[in-house]
């Protein structure tokens, strides 16, 4: 079936809760048993024994968000960045290197830098658009290769199968930050990634209230993924689950129109001598196009620009002066956003450019009065 079909049908199950189309929330902490026969096979069918293992809700979601990955099992966390945290933390341990690309998001970087670091771990940040390369920065104790494509702030599309062939030929697990594509437009699993990591929080749910991220991954790895977000206490509760699956409905009509907005804003944007660059893998000329091209179905409305040489006070006139773009750090929901970025965490891979890093979210929102907002802020920039 096509996924917009999936969307609709996926993690229902309406004959086990009296014909509802919808899955209810069920809310528990305790579960009771009607006796220890009863309870025993709960245990030896790992169906919920307390609250925090899962419930009904929390397992239709599951259920829909691993078919959507193509994995065979997932599970839901209370943010995307718990997720990032429970794959790395379920295969590394004291001694092992991690590499990472330079481009990762900032929380995954501080999780690496601050908390892995203390366990023992060491991480090494590589150029993104390294490729197949990445087989020389590899070492004895190299155990994960997390990949993030493209990177949330600059957007430096990431050669997918040449880097998990490279990570396999070494016996090293491959974990993906999956949240800008989603399911929808991009599978890790499908390219040979062990373990697909996808925030909730952003277009699955799509409404902006929401946190909620999710491991996926096939059955090999599961057991050690579950047990891990166990340790942690990183599951998620039944009202979030039931939000982000009634959120997941609409994904197949809400991120066509997201990719349209987005790639009418970055086209009008690239003609503009108020912007030195777009960067958006989706458009021609972009030095990830190819690759976007090559295994993406689509591209959400997520990108950012360069700006031109401009005054401090001309560009804090023409953010302050937004009104359909909402100053905020978050994205995915259906209202457009906008954040500019003042510094990159680089280590290994500086960009080449420089100038004020812009992001945009473009939300379901008129493409034309998003242009026109982005039109009145580059008149203020001027005057200023």
């Amino acid at each position: 079936m096509k996924d917009e079909t999936l969307l609709a049908q996926l993690g229902r199950r309406s004959h086990e809760h009296h014909g509802a189309v919808n899955p209810p929330v069920y809310r528990a902490s305790t579960i009771l048993f009607r006796g220890m026969a009863a309870r025993e096979e709960a245990v030896r069918n790992q169906a919920p024994t307390y609250g925090l293992g899962g419930t009904p809700t929390t397992f239709a979601l599951e259920e829909a968000v691993a078919a959507l990955e193509h994995g065979e099992h997932a599970v839901a966390v209370g943010s995307g960045l718990a997720a990032v945290t429970v794959a790395l933390l379920a295969f590394l341990e004291q001694g092992d290197h991690l590499l990472m690309p330079d481009s990762v998001y900032g929380p995954s970087r501080s999780f690496a830098d601050r908390r892995l670091r203390k366990l023992g771990v060491e991480t090494s940040y590589y150029d993104p658009t390294i490729g197949a390369g990445i087989a020389a920065l590899m070492r004895e104790s190299t155990k994960l290769v997390f990949l993030e494509s493209p990177g949330s702030l600059t957007f430096e599309m990431q050669d997918v199968p040449a880097i998990v062939a490279a990570a396999k030929a070494r016996g090293c697990i491959t974990v993906m930050d999956n949240t800008w594509a989603s399911p929808f437009f991009f599978r890790p699993l499908d390219h040979g990634v062990d373990v697909s990591v996808v925030a909730g929080t952003k277009f699955l749910a799509g409404h902006s209230d929401v946190l909620m991220g999710f491991v996926v991954s096939r059955a090999e790895h599961f057991r050690r993924l579950e047990a891990t977000a166990g340790d942690f206490g990183h599951y998620a509760a039944p009202d979030e689950c039931y939000q982000c699956l009634r959120g997941m409905r609409t994904l197949g009509v809400r991120m066509p129109r997201h990719q349209e907005n987005g790639l009418a804003l970055a086209r009008w944007l690239a003609g503009r001598k108020e912007v030195s660059r777009v960067l958006h893998p989706a458009l021609p000329g972009d030095p990830g196009h190819d690759l976007w091209r090559r295994d993406y179905a689509g591209a959400p409305g997520l990108f950012s620009i360069r700006l031109a040489p401009h005054s401090e006070s001309g560009f804090a006139a023409m953010i302050d002066g937004y009104r359909l773009f909402g100053l905020g750090a978050s994205w995915g929901g259906y209202e457009s956003l906008v954040w500019p970025v003042r510094k990159l965490p680089r280590s290994a891979a500086p960009p080449a450019e420089q100038g004020t890093l812009v992001r945009f979210h473009a939300g379901l929102e008129d493409a034309g009065d998003l242009i026109a907002e982005l039109e009145a802020g580059f008149a203020r920039l001027a005057r200023a």
